[in-house]
């Protein structure tokens, strides 16, 4: 019987993406896409949220490509437009499995530089009892040591656990160690495979 939920934050309850703030810097979606392959890659971001600071990682990433130095650069300034609000319906299904006595903890890849933006402007982060950050502790998903932390400090067990996340190599690294796990795709979504699993939501 599940008895707790383990969530991933981003684009689960939270929705995050740098095109948010790069879609009026560019003359056209596809300019966007190539600065955001191939200067801006989602591997440069992971370093970040690895805990490498963000100055840092733009000052190198602007020495290879001293061409897009001031784009670059946005990547710190225009951090917070790339947060945009909070996925009401995924926040609903959080609220609805903690009030009917389920267990809740994150597990989130993001840098301890930005994450307290995030504390600060989504009141419902304070419900879980522990939230695991990359960029905080040094783990990330889908690294198996990141869900064992995460297990480790909640104390709960993998059979009783069920992870919700929308990257697939996360969520197979998290079934690999036992855990019931939905890929995430959308609020209705999930709230069906959860209840195909038991959960009362």
């Amino acid at each position: 019987m599940i008895e707790a939920a383990l969530f991933d934050l981003g684009n689960v309850l939270i929705r995050w993406d740098p095109r948010l703030h790069y879609v009026d810097r560019f003359d056209n979606a596809e300019q966007m896409e190539w600065f955001l392959t191939h200067i801006a890659p989602s591997s440069w971001n992971h370093e970040m949220d690895m805990g490498k600071p963000f100055d840092q990682a733009i000052e190198e990433r602007q020495a290879l490509f001293p061409q897009h130095a001031t784009l670059i650069a946005e990547w710190k300034s225009g951090w917070e437009r790339m947060l945009g609000g909070a996925i009401e319906d995924s926040v609903d299904l959080l609220d609805r499995l903690r009030t009917r006595g389920y267990r809740v903890a994150a597990l989130t890849n993001w840098s301890a530089e930005t994450f307290p933006v995030a504390l600060a402007r989504y009141p419902f982060l304070g419900w879980f009892e522990d939230i695991i950050i990359s960029g905080v502790d040094g783990v990330a998903k889908p690294e198996s040591a990141a869900f064992q932390l995460a297990l480790t400090r909640t104390g709960w067990e993998p059979a009783r656990t069920v992870f919700i996340d929308d990257s697939l190599p996360n969520v197979a690294a998290a079934a690999s160690l036992g855990m019931h796990s939905v890929h995430f795709a959308s609020p209705a979504q999930c709230r069906e495979e959860l209840r195909a699993l038991g959960v009362r939501v």
